[in-house]
């Protein structure tokens, strides 16, 4: 691995591999963050409030079909990866562990996380969802091992059509906010709550979790488009 990440969040400098314990320390980040992703997604479910925009429709699905939440994540974020195909996208390791990690404890933590009762605990659950999502982002997009299917849609997008990430992330979300939302998806006060939190919070915890460049020493948060187009599921 070399030192300096690439507009998809990978390193991109030959010649400089990472040592055995930088990269442990990424590939714990990596993993550490999408198993929190998927806990704290599933909070939101438990509170009832409203879910993340992705995840709206993933409930939306689920409800239709009768899978569980985190199968239908899956299948979904396999078939937005295909979409990276004429998009001319490149993978990375985080891409594919999120598509395999995210929906499998998204599973596990509903199996054990019973429904939150009364507004006290229900509000409590969801700001602990809310919360802990952004750790989640932080840690996931530090490691730098490339963007999820769903924000390499978005950047894709953003490179063939030339309109800005903002504009992309925004059309690709109230539909499928809307979509899901028809098909029986949550939507509520927390979808909001979400929605302006999300970002600042998980710039606050890319400061905390980034991992200092292996050429310099010096602290690498994120580069280029992950940054803009926070992860999303």
């Amino acid at each position: 691995m070399s030192s300096r990440p690439s507009r998809l969040g990978r390193p991109s400098r030959p010649g400089r591999p990472d040592s055995s314990g930088r990269l442990a320390r990424r590939l714990t980040q990596l993993y550490g963050g999408l198993v929190l992703y998927g806990a704290s997604s599933a909070l939101l479910v438990r509170s009832g409030l409203g879910l993340e925009p992705w995840n709206v429709l993933h409930q939306g699905l689920a409800e239709r079909t009768g899978l569980s939440m985190g199968v239908v994540l899956t299948v979904v974020g396999a078939l937005v990866l295909l979409l990276w195909i004429p998009l001319r996208q490149r993978p990375g390791l985080g891409t594919v562990s999120n598509v395999l990690v995210i929906g499998a404890a998204m599973d596990a933590t509903l199996a054990v996380v019973p429904d939150a009762h009364g507004w006290p605990l229900r509000i409590a659950v969801l700001v602990a969802g809310i919360v802990l999502n952004g750790a989640a982002t932080g840690l996931y997009i530090a490691a730098r091992f490339g963007p999820g299917p769903r924000d390499g849609l978005m950047t894709g997008l953003n490179r063939r059509t030339g309109l800005s990430v903002r504009l992309v992330r925004t059309a690709v979300e109230i539909t499928v906010v809307v979509t899901g939302f028809a098909l029986g998806g949550t939507v509520g006060v927390g979808t909001l709550l979400y929605a302006v939190s999300i970002g600042p919070l998980a710039q606050v915890f890319l400061r905390v979790f980034a991992v200092p460049a292996a050429s310099d020493g010096s602290t690498v948060v994120a580069a280029g488009q992950p940054r803009r187009a926070i992860l999303r599921r």
